[in-house]
């Protein structure tokens, strides 16, 4: 068990540190200048595949993070979901798992 609450939080932390490696530099040069960002995002096709698998995956992610968080009673599980909305499934995929792994570890030392 321990282990895998290591491995949820290093995913955690690469999951944010790995999307952001691209992110902050763009932001750097381009400033938020969001009509930018969208027109970038949707360059082509195959731009647009991937986003919408991600917007796709956001949905899913975030519908499991409210129905297992309240099933297995999983303390601060808006934290992934913000996690998920500011960064995405990267960070808030394994972050939700850190967290619903620690609740199940406590709830077998009762």
């Amino acid at each position: 068990m321990r282990k895998l609450k290591y491995f949820y939080g290093v995913l955690s932390i690469l999951g944010l540190v790995i999307p952001y490696m691209q992110f902050v530099p763009w932001l750097g040069e381009n400033g938020f200048n969001l009509s930018l960002l969208l027109s970038e995002a949707a360059a082509n096709r195959i731009s647009s595949f991937a986003w919408l698998d991600i917007l796709a995956s956001v949905v899913v992610l975030i519908g499991f993070i409210l129905y297992e968080g309240r099933r297995v009673g999983v303390k601060y599980q808006w934290l992934p979901i913000v996690g998920t909305l500011t960064v995405g499934v990267s960070l808030g995929l394994p972050l939700f798992l850190l967290l619903r792994e620690i609740r199940m570890e406590k709830m077998k030392e009762r």
